[in-house]
């Protein structure tokens, strides 16, 4: 009776968070957009629809599995908003069963594991609650350490084949904080193969790696992706990114200690527990403890490095409910004296930083930069389309002109509608194409113009996003080019022969390239 109680309490915990994870995300899914990053995954996900792939009909630096599990929503729900969001808010839920889950197999008390998820599924997917590739990268990153603890710790061996798929699809999400999270794994399971003479994961791991190279090599055959492109695109050309950003980062206590004080106030309970282990107890480095505390500082670290390197807003939070879960769990592992006491400060102090960064990041949108924003002030955005049904337009330029933005859109969707000839469209509402249900040929996802997204004059790839685009114009007869604010006239030249436009400015926000005869 005992256990079947237990049993139907856990059935309801897991019931409880599923629903929770995936409707606060939806929620929070529908309030304001940031066009550039919000709409970054809505008419790349429906173009592979229309036949054209990343790195060979555009030029991609991150994110193509992300389009690929965004076309499946799509295909399933529907090309529109509330599927769109549905791809993040079902991967938070995923997400926060995997880290009860986790939990419960530390034997953590039902009720604590239950609320450390719930702060997890509140820090996690909702900051940003669109799909976006940084978040990908580091959940698929959090699936494959979460693989690597239960693999250690059960040794099963469905644990070691999973693991190459958890961190190959965080690397095809954004390379990093991927590649950051995957070395420190390699030096792990070196240190702990070596110490524990255990190589059997080696076989399916290696196994599973293979198979999944072999599936992504004949994927990529059979959609026309050239591997010289994916490796263009998306190794060697970021490297050149990369290089500059470390060479360009200046330390600061603020932002590398204070910015972070939680995350390390979550993570000091179990740095003092185990260097305490480490310098008291007889061979602790060999105890699978040891290496549960190794997997979790390193990608605590991994993702610490990632946010110091980028130029997005800070959405690595979520580690804070799983250190302060995994400190409860060490507390109760060693017996401690306080236990009772330890795991009160544990709980409430958890809460206490779930509610100050959940008003921050999730009512106040501060991942899209809208914690300036008067949300009373939105528009329906089915103003533009109804596929847009549910979502509350505004956005941090047009914060108090929401109608006066909507009508801006508007005009260009019926200019655009009334063109019929084969157009490209340049801009960072990437939706167009998608509402218009047309191939509109842009030759990159973002239009950000600091070379984050495509190559500018002077990096050495530069020519080969240039033969790119005149591809694109020439193999699909492309006769006229549209650029909305901000995407300039100076941009395009730098790629295209000024000789070969003309260029008619339709309105404050719109301006037309008609094509002459250089491009056939």
């Amino acid at each position: 009776m005992k256990n079947s109680t237990l049993f139907n309490k856990k059935n309801f915990c897991i019931l409880f968070i599923f629903v929770i994870s995936l409707l606060i995300n939806q929620y929070y899914g529908n309030k304001g957009v940031f066009p550039v990053d919000s709409f970054a995954h809505f008419d790349t996900g429906f173009r592979i629809f229309l036949g054209e792939y990343p790195f060979k009909n555009y030029w991609i630096v991150s994110g193509p599995i992300v389009d690929y599990i965004q076309a499946v929503f799509f295909y399933i729900f529907g090309v529109n908003w509330q599927s769109y969001i549905l791809h993040a808010s079902l991967f938070n839920a995923i997400l926060s069963l995997a880290t009860f889950v986790i939990f419960r197999n530390f034997n953590l008390n039902l009720y604590y594991s239950l609320l450390y998820t719930l702060s997890f599924s509140i820090l996690a997917y909702p900051v940003s609650a669109t799909p976006f590739v940084d978040l990908h990268s580091a959940f698929f990153s959090l699936l494959g350490i979460y693989a690597l603890i239960l693999g250690i710790k059960n040794e099963k061996n469905i644990y070691w084949i999973f693991l190459p798929l958890f961190f190959t699809f965080a690397f095809l999400s954004k390379q990093v904080p991927s590649s950051y999270v995957i070395i420190s794994v390699i030096v792990i399971l070196s240190i702990y193969s070596l110490t524990h003479k255990k190589y059997k994961w080696m076989k399916y791991s290696f196994s599973s790696l293979i198979l999944l190279i072999f599936f992504l090599l004949v994927f990529g055959k059979i959609q026309g992706i050239k591997l010289s492109s994916f490796l263009e695109q998306y190794l060697f050309y970021p490297l050149t990114i990369g290089s500059q950003r470390f060479s360009n980062y200046n330390f600061t206590f603020e932002g590398v200690i204070l910015h972070f004080k939680f995350i390390y106030i979550a993570l000091s309970p179990l740095l003092f527990i185990n260097l305490r282990k480490i310098f008291f107890s007889n061979k602790y480095y060999k105890s699978n403890n040891f290496y549960y505390f190794l997997i979790l500082i390193l990608f605590t670290l991994s993702l610490i490095l990632h946010q110091l390197l980028t130029r997005n807003q800070t959405f690595i939070f979520f580690l804070i409910p799983i250190l302060f879960g995994f400190s409860h769990i060490y507390f109760n592992l060693n017996h401690s004296n306080f236990k009772k006491s330890t795991s009160v400060i544990l709980i409430l102090v958890c809460i206490f930083v779930t509610i100050k960064y959940h008003i921050r990041f999730n009512e106040n949108r501060k991942f899209h930069e809208l914690n300036y924003v008067n949300f009373k002030s939105f528009s329906f955005a089915k103003e533009i389309d109804k596929k847009f049904l549910g979502l509350k337009w505004i956005t941090p330029e047009y914060k108090n002109e929401t109608q006066k933005e909507i009508s801006h859109i508007n005009q260009i969707k019926l200019h655009l509608y009334k063109d019929s000839r084969k157009k490209m469209l340049l801009t960072n509402y990437s939706f167009f194409s998608a509402i218009l249900n047309e191939k509109l040929f842009s030759p990159t996802r973002w239009h950000i113009f600091d070379g984050t997204d495509y190559p500018l004059t002077g990096n050495k790839y530069f020519i080969n996003y240039k033969n790119l685009l005149i591809k694109l114009i020439e193999e699909n007869n492309i006769k006229i080019i549209y650029t909305t604010y901000p995407v300039e006239s100076s941009i395009l030249y730098k790629y295209l022969d000024r000789k070969c436009l003309e260029e008619v400015k339709i309105s404050n926000i719109l301006n037309s390239y008609e094509i002459k005869n250089c491009y056939k």
